[in-house]
């Protein structure tokens, strides 16, 4: 004879069996609905940025395109991708092997993108002019496409090199390089402020200068002051709408480190009619000396047409005076600066405080040209 009670507990505990697994079930298809909503949410997102880049210019194509990720997040990835910059002058186009654009199902407004290189850069139609590759590349995109809040931007160990006739020139190797936007101050739609922070680790560019061949370490941050808004737009015209603005960059941390040399500074700068900067920063050198040297200054100066005009007429004087004085002003360029400078330290180190002044593009250390900017529109 059965025992009533066990055939009760055992009904009761298949009850609860039966119970347990009908809420896993409910739970399963209640996350699977809600995934398959997130999914939705941040695809429509990823078009809203596409389409908000479109309108600036910049067009962004996937040879194949999947969706993935499912329980915890939502994951596009893309094959081939690739974006051409219509409103650049040449057109550019850049092609990458995948991108992954990846969002937690509780955050479709983050949206966190991994690139896999090589990645090639050039002309629409024709060889490409540089070719970049990395360890890690990833991106983040904060906010809607309509009131975007901030972005980032990392690379590990970049290598980008330039092709010429057939042959590639070392472009650029940094070990980490970080860009980070944000929105400061205003709105996307009235008067917005923009921080640009810039990082660079062990940063070389020996095609660009030889004195940029030895590694350096950087730190920026920007303020861009003068934006009617940040609509979707080329920055050309970004740059050209602050000039008209009276708008200003505001240069408010810079740490530049290369072995023996470095330099702090800050201050701010204009744009004038032709798009090319203006203004004065004030800057904190240590290893003067070898900065001007690693920049050429000293040869430049020897070479420079108005020191042949004085060579020429000293050597009228007295033949060999011209080489003489040549030789001199190469020496002294730098006790010049130095004495023009205000001596101070910089972190426990002898070091000149000196202006470093923009003039229609054109760089000066003091009263000694450096180099030229490029126009910004």
């Amino acid at each position: 004879m059965r025992d009533p009670t066990s055939l009760q507990s055992r009904r009761r505990t298949g009850l609860r069996y039966t119970i347990l697994l009908f809420i896993v079930f409910a739970l399963v298809a209640g996350w699977t609905g809600f995934w398959k909503f997130a999914a939705s949410k941040a695809q429509e997102t990823i078009e809203g940025w596409r389409a908000r880049e479109a309108k600036a210019g910049r067009l962004y194509n996937c040879g194949s395109q999947t969706v993935g990720g499912f329980p915890f997040r939502v994951e596009v990835n893309c094959d081939d991708a690739s974006a051409q910059f219509r409103s650049n002058q040449p057109p550019l186009e850049l092609k990458t092997s995948a991108l992954v654009v990846m969002a937690q199902v509780y955050q479709p407004g983050l949206l966190i993108s991994e690139f896999h290189g090589p990645l090639t850069i050039g002309e629409p139609g024709k060889p490409p002019d540089l070719i970049a590759d990395w360890k890690l590349a990833q991106s983040s995109v904060r906010g809607t496409p309509a009131a975007p809040s901030r972005a980032s931007f990392v690379l590990d160990q970049p290598a980008i090199d330039r092709m010429k006739e057939g042959n590639r020139q070392n472009l650029l190797r940094a070990k980490h390089i970080e860009i980070h936007g944000r929105l400061a101050e205003g709105s996307v739609a009235s008067n917005p402020v923009i921080e640009i922070a810039l990082q660079l680790d062990q940063a070389s560019a020996p095609d660009l200068h030889p004195a940029a061949a030895k590694p350096m370490d950087a730190n920026v941050t920007t303020m861009l002051r003068g934006l009617n808004d940040f609509s979707p737009k080329p920055w050309s015209v970004r740059f050209r709408e602050m000039r008209a603005a009276g708008g200003r960059i505001d240069i408010t941390q810079a740490r530049v480190q290369q072995g023996d040399i470095l330099a702090v500074g800050g201050g701010s700068l204009s744009l004038n009619e032709n798009g090319r900067l203006e203004g004065q920063l004030r800057v904190t050198v240590v290893g003067l000396d070898q900065f001007l040297a690693a920049m050429g200054i000293q040869q430049r100066v020897q070479a420079s047409p108005s020191m042949d005009k004085l060579v020429g007429a000293l050597d009228r004087l007295a033949p060999g005076l011209g080489d003489v004085a040549r030789q001199q002003a190469g020496a002294n360029i730098s006790l010049g600066i130095n004495m023009l400078g205000e001596q101070t330290t910089l972190e426990g180190k002898r070091a000149v405080a000196l202006p470093l002044r923009f003039s229609d593009g054109a760089v000066f250390l003091g009263p000694i040209p450096i180099g030229n900017t490029p126009a910004l529109f």
